[in-house]
């Protein structure tokens, strides 16, 4: 029986081996690349993010060399509501958002899952550092920590249900972040010393508050921080600070 798997692309060298470990399991593989925003868009100038050009063309090579159909579909819109939207928004109230754990939960595995189903694919695969087992006595699938627990990614896994777990694969789960890139130059992948994509993928730079200052268009004035009986104890610089 044929296994089909979508492949989450990013470009970086993570995914790219995970193409490689689930072609050699005998699944045909498709590679996909989710466009989840534009440089131009977010106010992103710098080439250091999950969705460049160049990111795209390293997942276009590594798919090519492995001669698995590759794709890049736009999923702007939805990331722009539930991620971007929703992490200004928590900065505005006072909260503290954490947008990759919404990114798995609505994108990777709530879009890409679906359109997984659309293409009649079996699984999803993806580059997390992550391990999922199926409890014998009960039959639930379990997420487990990785074998690098440097790298372990389960903390913004947890959202997945059992019919997610029982249709993914984490192909990195038991091995080393040393040991993919092993593999990435073994077979000659143009990432294979790619940086690890760090931090929120669209606040490249690490100041979300310019971030949301720059994609709002709003500003946020500096004001008193006061106690319960009305005394000033200092001055702060904007509530998304």
């Amino acid at each position: 029986m044929d296994r089909k798997a979508l492949i989450a692309m990013s470009g970086g060298v993570d995914s790219s081996v995970t193409a490689y470990l689930m072609k050699k399991e005998g699944y045909s593989c498709t590679g996909i690349t989710m466009k989840l925003f534009s440089n131009e868009d977010a106010n992103v100038v710098n080439e250091r993010t999950c969705c460049s050009l160049k990111d795209s063309a390293d997942a276009a090579s590594v798919a090519a060399s492995l001669g698995i159909p590759y794709y890049v579909l736009d999923f702007r819109e939805e990331f722009n509501e539930k991620i971007i939207h929703k992490f200004i928004e928590c900065y505005e109230t006072g909260r503290t958002p954490n947008p990759c754990i919404d990114c798995n939960r609505y994108m990777k595995f709530g879009r890409l899952f679906a359109k997984a189903r659309e293409l009649g694919a079996d699984h999803v695969a993806t580059g997390h550092y992550a391990r999922i087992k199926q409890d014998e006595a009960s039959g639930r699938w379990l997420l487990k920590k990785s074998a690098d627990k440097l790298k372990d990614q389960t903390y913004v896994l947890y959202s997945l249900t059992q019919e997610q777990l029982a249709h993914t694969v984490f192909p990195l789960g038991g091995m080393t972040k040393d040991r993919t890139r092993e593999i990435a130059e073994e077979h000659g992948f143009v990432n294979a010393k790619k940086h690890d994509s760090q931090d929120i993928c669209f606040v490249v730079d690490g100041d979300y508050a310019k971030f949301i200052e720059g994609y709002s268009g709003q500003t946020f004035p500096e004001g008193d921080f006061i106690d319960m009986d009305g005394n000033v104890l200092g001055r702060h610089k904007g509530l998304i600070r």
